[in-house]
């Protein structure tokens, strides 16, 4: 299935994974990782979830300002 974007719906999530993991290791001044994409996109809701809690973790109000822009542009597309 495609975003409106013609984008997949499972690459515009992953997108938006790595994403918040690039901004959550910026607030940690942590190198960046590339988070793996697992072989089912019913993995990505969890992999959000547990990134959205990382970046809220890392507590900087800026990276969390952008996160949830990226999260509201994504939901835009998929919606």
């Amino acid at each position: 299935m495609t975003a409106s974007s013609g984008v997949s719906k499972g690459d515009l999530l992953y997108a938006l994974v790595q994403r918040l993991a690039d901004l959550a290791a910026d607030a940690e001044r942590q190198p960046r990782r590339v988070v793996p994409r697992l072989e089912s996109d019913t993995a990505l809701p969890h992999q959000l979830s547990l990134l959205v809690n990382d970046l809220v973790s890392a507590g900087s109000p800026a990276a969390l300002a952008t996160g949830a822009e990226a999260i509201h542009s994504s939901a835009r597309i998929l919606s």
